[in-house]
């Protein structure tokens, strides 16, 4: 029997938890930098499905709703929402949110604007989850250009997080 992507998932945010917490135990002393590692790979592998998914979006417009590459297109989508995109977003959250608590950012000005940057993140992350619902069901309404246009809203929010915390300007 083959697994679900969901579950698959769901097996990744649990073994990803359970390191977390062994990490906690048994390396205590050096957990901060353990969890910042971890949040940097859960950040890059974020980033690499918000950069796709609006792309595979593009390709999905072009077809025939219904044709067997429309449906391939949905397989696609679906799994790197759930097996990719959607964990990787829960693990940067919970590892960033500890690392903002354990280094005291949250009185720094340029964590608040990191954190509004990463706020609108997940905000567009809701936005294509919710698309791919729509072109699940066949009832995408968007050009190809409205996706086109959507696939930089990731870059241009990386520029302003990647520039709060290297260069923290505030």
């Amino acid at each position: 029997m083959r697994e679900k992507p969901a579950f698959r998932a769901l097996v990744a945010i649990v073994a990803t938890g359970a390191l977390l917490a062994a990490l906690l135990v048994f390396a205590a002393d050096g957990f901060y930098l353990w969890a910042k590692a971890l949040h940097v790979m859960a950040i890059i592998s974020w980033m690499a499905a918000m950069f796709y998914l609006p792309r595979l979006f593009v390709y999905h417009t072009q077809v025939e709703p219904g044709s067997a590459q429309s449906e391939l297109f949905k397989i696609m989508e679906r799994r790197l929402l759930r097996a990719i995109m959607n964990p990787a977003m829960i693990v940067a959250w919970v590892l960033g949110l500890y690392l903002a608590i354990e280094s005291g950012a949250f009185t720094e000005g340029w964590f608040h604007i990191k954190f509004l940057a990463v706020f609108l993140l997940s905000g567009v992350h809701g936005y294509l989850s919710a698309a791919t619902r729509r072109f699940a069901e066949d009832r995408n309404e968007k050009p190809e250009r409205h996706w086109r246009i959507v696939n930089e809203a990731p870059t241009l929010l990386m520029i302003v997080i990647v520039i709060m915390v290297i260069v923290k300007p505030f």
